[in-house]
């Protein structure tokens, strides 16, 4: 399994990515400066706004291609429908 997932910085911004272990990369991103990314650092910690599953590696990498195209508004927008869909159910 492969997610395409959107962090939240400390500073508002918004970084995309993908990884087959979620949750081990998030806290790369947070505590292992030598495996995150450079455009993270300064921007610690990071928290997980949005993931999405996807079954290869290919199909999460053009995923996260397309969001990155994105207007910051658009990837808020995202975020905020699917935080709405999770308080329905």
């Amino acid at each position: 399994m492969y997610y395409l997932y959107i962090l939240r910085c400390r500073d508002n911004s918004l970084y995309c990515g993908q990884t087959n272990n979620l949750e081990r990369r998030i806290n790369e991103h947070n505590f292992d400066n030598n495996k995150s990314a450079k455009y993270l650092r300064g921007k610690k910690p990071v928290k997980l706004v949005y993931s999405e599953k996807y079954s290869t590696l290919q199909e999460a990498m053009k995923r996260e291609v397309q969001i990155k195209k994105l207007t910051k508004a658009k990837k808020e927008a995202m975020i905020e429908s699917k935080n709405n869909l999770l308080k329905i159910i």
